[in-house]
């Protein structure tokens, strides 16, 4: 995990350092102006040696930043365990509900209630299929 952290802090670097040389360079266009001595004078490394430095420098950080980035893949393929809270809270097992306690109660006995036709009819508005006419013979008994 340590080592994971060092390796990401110096792909972050590299990739900063990236940035900033190649917005150091100059673009193709710029060279028609050296032509004319304009450029020359304000380089340090002379009219030529800034192009090779930066973009020598750029190579390698570019095979820096693929390597790093190389690395960073191999080391979090290795890690296996859960690094957030979250993860870790998902692997362990949840605690059993609590059912709640339940007195028994007697219900009543309604198989001798005679119910009166008008409680049976469907609302206004509900379509109600009526019920089949139940035959006297056995069913299938042909």
């Amino acid at each position: 995990m340590l080592i994971q952290s060092i390796v990401l802090m110096f792909h972050v670097g590299v990739a900063l350092l990236i940035v900033m040389f190649v917005l150091l360079q100059r673009g193709k266009g710029a060279s028609a102006g050296t032509g004319f001595g304009a450029g020359a004078s304000g380089t340090v490394f002379g009219s030529r040696g800034s192009a090779s430095f930066l973009s020598r420098a750029t190579a390698v950080l570019a095979t820096l930043f693929f390597a790093t980035s190389l690395s960073l893949a191999y080391l979090a393929g290795q890690q296996t365990a859960p690094t957030s809270l979250l993860e870790q809270s998902l692997d362990e097992p949840p605690p059993a509900p609590q059912t709640p306690q339940f007195e028994p109660t007697e219900l009543p006995d309604l198989r001798g209630l005679e119910l009166e036709p008008e409680a049976l009819d469907a609302p206004e508005g509900l379509d109600v299929p009526e019920a089949p006419a139940e035959s006297g013979g056995a069913e299938g008994a042909e």
